[in-house]
């Protein structure tokens, strides 16, 4: 396919990849690797792996399934649908669409992690949560991606369908298409030849202990693992079922640079240059690509068992859409060779989530994010105190990390005014406002 994977896992320091092309109609796919260095059992074209966020496509496919079949107004407000739903925003509740967390505008914090367990009322327990959590923006005024969000889709589903979301998703996807290699939880997963994802510790990479968070995430991406090949076959039905192109059309003609090459958003599909859609996903040491180019009815997926998953990834996807679709790769981003400091009266300052507050500030001719954790389940992920890493402007709006952290460097826009000359939000796809 003008590459050899083997070659290219070695190269990035990958333990075990798939890739999938679809093109003219046919599929044709590669494996390479192990699926975990501890056991070190072979990559093959029907190992599943985890798609995390890409996952997110799939849900809103369920959710535009329901628009067909007459069930949903996706401008109607969600508590016409879900009965006792509430945030802690009584404005918010009244106004909150299913449009709304498709295309992330819906104000939600974009990751709560309320355990709820792992039993069929997982979600429905988890959106119960939400009557009690911040809700850091108004519907409909500020893009900031929420797993969140798309957790509250996949109870809309559940509701509409009454059964759980697992069953909704085999029954309306999996079982008509045909697909084989697809687990929706972790007890399916051992069923099949299974990746495991890795991390770096002390510089080295490692398998994961875990394999998901609890299933409150499912709809948003904790738990579908697949092969690449399903996955393309997936994006078959959307580039032959006119009724599901209205999910690539856009509802955000332009969202901040949080790297990726990401210009706007449709409904779940993220939308880049030339008319190429995709979703990328991570979750648990693994990273999943999917572009699709549909005017030349090409797709393309890279699932990686690794948090340097992305530089393959680039190499991969740049290659097949150029060739196939004569389309362009947005490269990953890197620092300039010689960046202008940082405009500290305008960037610098205090940026809150739910999880953290993150500060931008400078040391003499350098700059630095502090992350701090605002409670103790934020400090359980971070693992210490704070999280300090040098940073270095991109350009007017933007700061990229002086180094690659989980295998690329990160884009973080300073975006909005809160009146005073200063950016009102630091964003990396979730927003976080200032407060100081």
């Amino acid at each position: 396919m003008g590459w050899n994977l083997s070659e290219l896992i070695a190269k990035h320091d990958v333990p075990g990849a798939q890739v999938a092309v679809l093109a003219d109609g046919e599929v044709r796919d590669e494996a390479a690797g192990v699926l975990s260095l501890r056991t070190r059992v072979e990559v093959t074209g029907d190992s599943v792996f985890k798609i995390g966020s890409i996952t997110k496509v799939w849900t809103a496919t369920l959710v535009q399934q329901l628009v067909d079949d007459g069930v949903l107004d996706l401008d109607r407000a969600l508590r016409d649908y879900i009965p006792g739903f509430r945030l802690s925003d009584p404005a918010a509740t009244e106004s909150l669409t299913a449009r709304h967390l498709l295309t992330h505008t819906g104000g939600i914090d974009g990751n709560h992690f309320t355990d709820t367990g792992r039993n069929d009322d997982a979600i429905e327990r988890f959106v119960a949560t939400l009557a009690d959590a911040e809700h850091p923006f108004p519907p409909g005024t500020v893009f900031s991606y929420s797993n969140s969000g798309f957790a509250v889709l996949g109870r809309l589903v559940e509701v509409l369908r009454g059964k759980p979301f697992h069953d909704v998703l085999r029954e309306r996807l999996v079982a008509p298409l045909g697909l084989r290699t697809v687990a929706t939880d972790a007890e399916e997963a051992i069923l099949h030849r299974a990746a495991v994802g890795h991390v770096e510790a002390g510089g080295e990479l490692v398998p994961t202990t875990t394999w998901a968070v609890s299933y409150f995430a499912a709809a948003s991406g904790s738990y579908l693992a697949i092969s690449a090949r399903e996955l393309v076959e997936f994006v078959r039905l959307h580039l032959t079922d006119r009724r599901l192109a209205v999910l690539r059309e856009p509802q955000l003609d332009s969202v901040p640079d949080f790297g990726g090459g990401i210009l706007g958003w449709g409904l779940g599909w993220m939308l880049h240059r030339d008319g190429v859609v995709g979703h990328t996903g991570v979750s648990k040491g693994q990273k999943a690509f999917l572009r699709v180019a549909p005017s030349a009815g090409v797709a393309v997926a890279v699932l990686t068992n690794s948090t340097r998953g992305e530089p393959l990834a680039h190499e991969v996807l740049s290659a097949v859409l150029g060739d196939l679709a004569g389309v362009e790769t947005t490269p990953p981003p890197v620092p300039p060779a010689n960046p202008a400091p940082i405009d500290a009266d305008r960037m610098c300052g205090t940026y809150r989530t739910t999880l953290y507050d993150t500060t931008l500030t400078t040391d003499g001719d350098r700059a630095f994010l502090v992350q701090r954790p605002r409670n103790d389940l934020a400090r359980s992920f971070l693992g210490r105190s704070e999280d300090r890493f040098e940073v270095v402007r991109l350009d007017d709006s933007a700061i990229i990390t002086a180094e690659p952290r989980a295998g690329a460097h990160q884009v973080l826009s300073l975006v909005g005014s809160d009146g005073h000359g200063r950016a009102r939000f630091l964003h990396n796809g979730a927003a976080a406002h200032r407060v100081t």
